[in-house]
């Protein structure tokens, strides 16, 4: 998309509506090659799963993605309690120099991965009034969304579908209705599963899209990248050029009434 068409998340434009991870690749060499092709800006890191100086002997994921190119977002992926949780955007922002921008999640269970909305909401509280800027995974759940922008977190991130199931879009008109009462950033995380489903995300009038494994396990990883940027900007595009209207029969490609020939 054009510099001018962007998206502001706590007070940053950013011309990239693609947010992307750094779990699954086979290597450090492909993890970057893969961000670098798919131009996202925020880059999001599993604190628990990652090093991103916590442990001084292992490889350095920010050695890959320098802080001066991209915005770190930190998670709490992994997390099942809001202890856990908060303890570890703590650890994050001590770690990044004062970095107070996280990507929060409280799963429920192993199995599902589905988020603990109830113990979302008591995180978000603590990491909010802890000065955190707050980009919040959820269900989606238009009443739950809106609330936890009501609470003050600078971007909604409903699922999709499970986290790494690419099943894609499952609920389209939850999302949508998510999308058109929201006065923040609404971005899909969870479920994509290809570049389709990352274009319908964005024709349903979503911000952005985050995505992790549809990239990470696809059989060339780079080219997923390639093709995941090109359907965030082709959905963008055509969200905002509006579709036709959907009709229950044909209708001529060109119309005779009018013309003299």
């Amino acid at each position: 998309m054009t510099s001018t068409d962007t998206i502001s998340i706590a007070g940053t434009d950013y011309y990239s509506r693609l947010l992307v991870g750094t779990g699954k690749y086979k290597d450090l060499d492909e993890t970057k090659s893969a961000i670098e092709t798919s131009g996202a800006q925020i880059v999001t890191v599993a604190i628990r799963r990652s090093n991103i100086g916590q442990n001084k002997d292992e490889p350095n994921l920010l050695d890959i993605i320098s802080p001066d190119k991209y915005t770190i977002l930190p998670n709490t992926a992994g997390c099942y309690d809001v202890e856990s949780a908060v303890r570890t955007c703590r650890l994050a922002r001590e770690l990044l120099d004062g970095h107070d921008l996280v990507k929060l999640e409280v799963l429920g269970d192993e199995k599902t991965l589905f988020p603990d909305v109830p113990q979302t909401l008591e995180a978000a509280k603590q990491l909010i009034d802890d000065n955190f800027k707050v980009m919040v995974y959820t269900s989606d759940d238009p009443i739950m969304a809106k609330r936890f922008e009501e609470m003050g977190c600078v971007a909604v991130m409903p699922l999709a579908a499970p986290i790494g199931s690419g099943l894609g879009i499952r609920n389209p008109y939850n999302i949508r209705t998510i999308v058109e009462n929201a006065n923040v950033p609404i971005l899909v995380d969870a479920g994509v599963g290809t570049a389709s489903d990352a274009a319908i995300a964005m024709e349903l009038g979503c911000d952005g899209v985050l995505m992790n494994t549809a990239i990470a396990e696809a059989k060339n990883p780079i080219l997923m990248a390639s093709a995941m940027k090109k359907a965030i900007e082709a959905g963008r595009e055509a969200y905002l050029a509006g579709r036709m209207p959907r009709r229950a029969y044909a209708s001529a490609s060109s119309p005779v009434d009018g013309h003299f020939f």
